[in-house]
């Protein structure tokens, strides 16, 4: 079967290592081949072919986490990307990392990680939920309380994640302020029905609920938009690890700052129907077909995208 996998790694020039050509489908007892209708692009494929969290000795290795197809009897599904794997020391892995990926015509996958996708559901669509909107959705409605919230403030919007989160907040009816220091993806995050600012800028009110993926470059403008008992809910630090925090204004302010991390197999159902119900759609940066996903991965990592990046085999 043709596949996009990573043939070398290399952590200055990641693209180098990817390659398309046929590679076998192996199915482990107790999981099922699903057909591939549409994938997504994640900075995860990126991360793996510069070799984080993926050694040369599970070369070649199919890149891709996200997929929607079709299983052995006809049914159509979006595959959960979080794998149970005891040799792992998180207890799991996703695909792509000691599982072949989906960036492939054919995944094999565990059956109880395929999820039914409803009727109203694209597989494009459905192929950008299970990781950056998935994420998204757990930070804003499991980890950030988000039906406890007015106003939300969603950090370095544009990516996967923060542009979910930007669609599902106001999809769930709250008042959505959101950064970026691109002013044309100020313009798609206004078209989104947020508030778009410039980073830094003063909010006119205080947020109950910060999605913070950007790390230190923005931490200190989350924590002065907070208002007391906020949720600043932290997923990734694209701009630095290392961000200094005023220990005075989370005990003055009572601020709650979480972890968080993919989420379940509900929550994907869960979001499903959200989008499914109208209320929330993602938003597609570009499609490629699988033979174009060198362009795909060249576009991604340019960083100049708004929304997910599907490739349909």
């Amino acid at each position: 079967m043709r596949a996009a996998y990573a043939s070398a790694l290399n952590p200055e020039e990641p693209l180098s290592g990817l390659a398309l050509g046929e590679l076998p489908l192996a199915v482990p007892d107790g999981w099922v081949p699903v057909d591939v209708r549409a994938a997504s692009l994640n900075h995860h494929d990126i991360w793996s072919l510069r070799g984080v969290g993926l050694p040369a000795d599970r070369l070649p290795m199919i890149l891709g986490c996200d997929a929607a197809g079709v299983d052995p009897d006809g049914n159509e599904v979006v595959v959960y990307p979080v794998v149970e794997d005891k040799a792992d020391p998180r207890g799991f892995s996703l695909f792509s990392e000691r599982h072949p990926g989906t960036l492939a015509e054919r995944l094999a996958a565990p059956r109880e990680n395929l999820i039914p996708k409803p009727a109203g559901v694209s597989f494009a669509e459905a192929a950008c939920l299970p990781t950056a909107w998935l994420t998204a959705y757990h930070m804003l409605v499991t980890r950030g309380r988000v039906a406890e919230a007015g106003a939300v403030l969603v950090q370095g919007a544009g990516g996967g994640v923060a542009t979910a989160a930007v669609a599902l907040a106001v999809g769930l009816g709250k008042r959505v302020y959101a950064t970026s220091r691109d002013p044309g993806k100020r313009e798609r995050i206004a078209e989104l029905g947020a508030t778009a600012v410039e980073p830094g800028a003063r909010l006119p009110e205080r947020v109950d609920l910060v999605i913070e993926s950007v790390g230190a470059a923005t931490f200190d403008h989350s924590m002065k938009c907070s208002a007391p008992g906020a949720r600043i809910v932290v997923c990734g630090a694209t701009a630095g690890h290392r961000a200094e925090i005023d220990l005075r204004r989370v005990f003055a302010m009572q601020l709650e700052i979480l972890g968080s991390s993919m989420g379940t197999p509900d929550e994907l159902a869960g979001l499903l129907e959200l989008v499914a119900s109208g209320k929330a759609r993602p938003v597609i940066d570009s499609t490629y077909r699988l033979a174009e996903a060198d362009q795909a991965f060249a576009r991604l990592a340019g960083g100049d995208i708004f929304g997910k990046i599907v490739i349909e085999p």
